[in-house]
């Protein structure tokens, strides 16, 4: 089979066709590598006659098991690419630093729990500044686009591209594109420089605006290719980055020397692979400040109720650590855990033994929980927003109502009920300190991506350390809380409160990052599909 064209002044390796199907090849004496598709191009070909077959995994195989799972580059579809030496070299800040170049094959384990015998596993490249670029700083046009729902961090990381751009690889042609996938056709661009971004990491929501669905990839990269623009950021949710795949295959069938990166945005935490995304961290803090005022206004009355309603409306992520955090919560609802009312082992007996115990309660519920306890038509539950995701309920308001109708026919006990729904006073925040550091991160992680030539691909920790993800890895499941875990019983020996489940009727496995395992010694994710959201 004929072999891919590569750059010669890059360390990438040669690739050839490579079906998954028949797995991996673990017991091999010498890495191999794979490069999958149903056509290879000649060195010779024109740019404009590259296929359109969707590119599959990139794929070197080593000994003990090793997999590493590499992202597009251009040098794939671009024959005889050229490169340059970095910029980066020749900036006193940087060349002063020790081993500031990463090694071309360095890569970050997905997995980092393993026994004696295990396989070493699936293997991302590691993100950093490479010592060839394929970009002239002078030719470079960038563009920055948001997509879906706000969370705190958007403006950090707007600003951090730009100033990257800027002071690292001096690109100074750097613009925002205007309200999400839709601005590309049909709103002006914004232009941003260092100046322009100086202060927006202070404010919240984002300074490009931003909207759900829009994304047309053919009138997207007719766009792109219209205005010059060879590098697009995109910031966005799972739905996001899921046109970002698209909009990445259009251009390479396109055969454009266009770089795509996504940089994962979704305050739920759903996210696969990456250990968090951007303004977790901050929207958990936020929360205990609902949480406190519903404690203040418990305590204070007669069996008092506090009910918070929190962010996830497929995973319980914030509802779980912003309980854990706070201490005061006695009760946590998420998607994940299914509950029920009435009757032994029920949410209302747990209330009332809870309400003789301390006088009080605070009850935080995810958005997504209770759902299909909620009455509804089945024309409500069919309808969707402009990213597809389901239209729910308010579980806060059924969930005070159904509180309230019971404690109204048992009249032996009083209770004052206070419900409490901070979502976009959590979604529109600044993003606090940690948050702001790790929008840093994924901004330059990012840039230093796309500069070397690498496209089609997401940018994230994975165990603290930054790498670069293929989109397919992100885009086929949300993470989700997983109920047999350690950091779920941490949860209910914290609330003491019931499971509301039996054993024989929990679903879902061990989370694969933890330091929990099965029996078996094996470690698993508890995925659903992904559905396309912020």
């Amino acid at each position: 089979m004929d072999s891919i064209s590569s750059s010669t002044s890059l360390t990438t390796p040669i690739f050839q066709c490579f079906d998954p199907s028949n797995g991996y090849y673990p017991s091999l004496s010498s890495p191999r590598h794979f490069y999958y598709s149903s056509k290879t191009h000649s060195s010779t070909a024109a740019a404009s006659t590259v296929d359109s077959t969707p590119l599959f995994p990139k794929i070197v195989t080593g000994d003990a098991g090793y997999v590493f799972e590499d992202v597009p580059h251009l040098s794939d579809y671009i024959p005889q690419l050229p490169t340059y030496p970095d910029p980066l070299q020749d900036i006193p800040s940087y060349s002063a630093v020790k081993q500031y170049f990463v090694n071309e094959e360095d890569t970050v384990a997905e997995k980092i729990i393993a026994q004696k015998n295990s396989p070493r596993g699936v293997h991302f490249r590691r993100a950093g500044p490479s010592q060839k670029v394929c970009f002239r700083s002078e030719e470079t046009y960038a563009c920055v686009v948001t997509c879906g729902g706000l969370c705190p961090g958007l403006n950090t990381v707007i600003r951090e591209i730009v100033c990257g751009l800027y002071d690292m690889y001096g690109v100074h042609k750097v613009v925002g594109i205007e309200g999400g996938y839709r601005g590309f056709y049909s709103r002006n661009m914004i232009p941003l420089t260092p100046k322009v971004v100086n202060n927006i990491h202070k404010r919240g929501g984002t300074i490009l605006g931003t909207s759900r669905g829009g994304s047309d990839p053919s009138k997207i990269v007719d766009s792109i290719q219209d205005r010059g623009i060879n590098q697009v950021y995109i910031i966005g949710g799972d739905g996001t980055q899921k046109g970002a795949a698209l909009i990445f295959e259009e251009i390479r069938r396109r055969g454009l020397k266009v770089a795509v990166v996504g940089i994962p945005k979704t305050i739920d935490n759903d996210i696969p692979i990456i250990d968090k995304s951007f303004g977790f961290d901050t929207a958990v803090e936020e929360a205990q400040r609902a949480i406190n005022a519903a404690h203040v206004e418990a305590e204070s009355f007669e069996n008092g109720i506090g009910i918070v309603k929190l962010i996830g409306r497929y995973s319980g992520f914030i509802a779980m650590n912003a309980t854990l955090a706070s201490r005061d919560v006695d009760c946590c609802l998420i998607p994940e855990s299914p509950f029920f009312l009435e009757g032994p082992g029920g949410l209302f007996e747990f209330i009332e033994k809870r309400l003789k115990e301390n006088g009080h309660m605070v009850i935080v519920v995810a958005e997504g929980a209770g759902q299909d306890l909620i009455s509804q038509s089945l024309s409500k539950m069919n309808q969707q927003d402009a990213s597809g995701n389901r239209l729910l309920q308010d579980v806060g308001l059924w969930l005070s109502q159904k509180i309230k109708d019971h404690f109204k026919k048992n009249r032996k006990m009083t209770m004052t009920l206070k419900y409490i729904d901070p979502t976009y006073m959590i979604r529109a925040v600044p993003s606090n300190a940690s948050d702001n550091i790790y929008c840093t991160l994924l901004a330059q992680s990012a840039v230093h991506g796309v500069m070397a030539g690498y496209t089609g691909f997401t940018v994230g920790p994975l165990h603290g350390r930054h790498a670069y993800i293929p989109f397919h890895r992100i885009t086929t499941g949300q993470k989700r809380v997983v109920i047999t875990d350690r950091m779920w019983a941490r949860l209910l020996s914290s609330t003491n409160q019931p499971s509301f489940i039996k054993p024989q009727n929990i679903n879902g496995e061990r989370e694969e990052r933890t330091e929990n395992q099965t029996p078996n010694g094996k470690n698993h994710t508890e995925m659903t599909e992904a559905k396309p959201g912020e």
